[in-house]
This record gives structure tokens, C-alpha cells and sequence, in this order.
């Protein structure tokens, strides 16, 4: 299955789930005017594309665990772009959802998309303990154990001179739980044994490491054309990057070879069991920068 059809899948479950919707038209229109800002769909497409290569047919069940995840995440970044939190007008190019609605809409709209991933995944095809086991996991992942613990460490960062590890910490939940995700869900709806569960969630938080690092790096590099976002908020609200700590250069380095990690697990991976691992590699070399 080519990359747009699954995409096209996920975009179909977050359609059927809001679009028979019976609730306050302007929460609707502010949900999905996020959910429609576009990005690289990255969570999603990686939970469809390990299925895949673990030839795994992906049925519509699949899509809506995808369309949840997706859902997480763009209700962080209309929480993330709050006064109260990073405080920035644009997203992916355009106004930002509180700009666009006003402060509680946008509050109201992110809580939405909190919640309702929940309800999507229980309506979903699947046996009943793969539902519990994924509602669980994507719970770990999101919350005080996850994204909202590391927003918190990450605003208590602010102005403080944090170490290497420190910094990492923080990302890894901010960041990194969301990107691991995509493989805990795999490893779950594929029931692989719990060996090579641990073995794919390492691959997913080397990923999710690797995309903080370059995040950090265009931070500092790229033009709001480029990033659909402003530049160099990390520096006016004195964070520590890995820039910041590393260099440039060395924080390049330190992304690159995340994702060499990020390989040589999914090679170990593919020693055990029957694993496609040329596409999962072809979204890791388009997290490489100057590769």
C-alpha cells in the first residue's frame, strides 16, 4: 500500500469520527481546523507503515488507532502554542488555533482531542484486550507518565543550564513517548513476544530522540518557510537545546547517529522474525540532516 492511501486511511477515520458528530458546530470547526493544518503525519504513517512491513494487512480497525494517535498530538500542539505555554501565532504555516478561535476555544478544542482518541479506539475492530492494552499504552504515553510530565520539565527547563541528560529526560517524554508509540501499537495488534515488543519500542525512541535533535537544529537554521513556524523561539525563551550544549555540528552528529542506532535495532529486529525493514529505513534517512 502505497504512503498516501494509508494516509488517506487515517484521514478517513478522523472524517467518520467527527463528521456524524452532533455537538457545538464552532468546537467542531476548531477541531478540525487543526486536525486540517496539514504536517507530516508522521505518527500515523509509521504505526501503517510497521504493520505492513510485519506483514500485517492493514484493515480500517488499524487506521482509527493511527487516526487516535494523531489525534493526541495535534491537540498538544494547540495546547503547546498557547500564551500560557510557548506562546507562538502560527503552526504549519498559519494562524495558530488560539489566534484563530480565541484562548478557551482553543483549550476546549485540545481537550477534545485528548479525550475523544479514547472513544475511537474502542470503536474499533479489534479484540477486546489489544483495545485495553493500546488505550493503556497511548494513555502512558500522553500523560503524566509522558507528553504532559515532559511540557512541565520542559517549562521548568526554561532559563536553567540543563545537562545532556536532563535534556534528553525531558524530550523523551515531551517528544518521545508519542513517537514510540507507533511501535508499542504494532507490537501489541501484532502480539510479537514481549522480547521484540521492548526491542521495537527502542527503535520508536531512538526515533523520537533523533526528531527532537533536528527539531532543535532548524530551530536555529531554518526560515519560517521552511518550519511553517517561528524560528528560534527556543533561543528567545533561553532553553536549553542540544545546539545549545552540543554545537551544531555536534548536535548533528548526535542526531545522525541516533538514527545509526535507530537501524542496527530494526537489522536485529529483522533477524528474528519476518520484517520489511526498507520503507521503516527510508523514514528514518529523511530524519537525517546533510545526509
Amino acid at each position: 500500500m502505497k504512503k498516501q492511501e494509508k494516509l488517506a486511511l487515517v484521514e478517513s477515520a478522523l472524517e467518520d469520527f467527527y463528521g456524524d458528530q452532533q455537538f457545538a458546530s464552532s468546537l467542531r470547526e476548531s477541531v478540525l481546523y487543526s486536525i486540517h493544518a496539514g504536517g507530516k503525519r508522521i505518527r500515523p504513517f509509521l504505526l501503517l507503515e510497521v504493520l505492513e512491513a510485519l506483514h500485517v494487512a492493514i484493515r480500517p480497525a488499524h487506521a482509527q488507532v493511527a487516526a487516535a494517535l494523531e489525534m493526541i498530538h495535534t491537540g498538544s500542539l494547540i495546547h503547546d502554542d498557547l500564551p500560557a505555554m510557548d506562546d507562538d501565532d502560527y503552526r504549519r504555516g498559519r494562524l495558530t488555533n488560539h489566534k484563530k478561535f480565541g484562548e478557551a476555544m482553543a483549550i476546549l478544542a485540545g481537550d477534545a482531542l485528548f479525550l475523544d482518541p479514547y472513544a475511537l479506539i474502542a470503536q474499533a475492530d479489534l479484540p477486546s484486550q489489544i483495545k485495553v492494552d493500546l488505550i493503556a499504552n497511548l494513555s502512558l504515553a500522553s500523560g503524566s507518565l509522558g507528553m504532559v510530565a515532559g511540557q512541565v520539565l520542559d517549562m521548568e527547563g526554561e532559563h536553567q543550564h540543563l545537562s545532556l541528560e536532563e535534556l534528553q529526560t525531558i524530550h523523551a517524554n515531551k517528544t518521545g513517548k508519542l513517537l514510540a508509540y507507533p511501535f508499542q501499537a504494532v507490537a501489541i495488534i501484532a502480539e510479537l513476544a514481549p522480547e521484540l515488543q521492548a526491542k521495537l519500542k527502542t527503535v520508536g525512541e531512538l526515533i523520537g530522540l533523533a526528531f527532537q535533535v533536528r527539531d532543535d537544529v532548524l530551530d536555529v537554521t531554518a526560515s519560517f518557510e521552511e518550519i511553517g513556524k517561528t524560528p528560534q523561539k527556543d533561543l528567545q525563551a533561553e532553553k536549553s537545546t542540544y545546539p545549545a550544549l552540543l554545537g551544531l555540528e555536534g548536535a548533528i552528529a548526535f542526531c545522525n547517529q541516533t538514527l545509526d542506532q535507530a537501524e542496527a535495532k530494526l537489522e536485529e529486529i529483522a533477524q528474528q522474525v519476518p520484517f520489511e525493514t526498507e520503507s521503516i529505513v527510508k523514514v528514518v534517512e529523511s530524519l537525517r540532516i546533510n545526509g
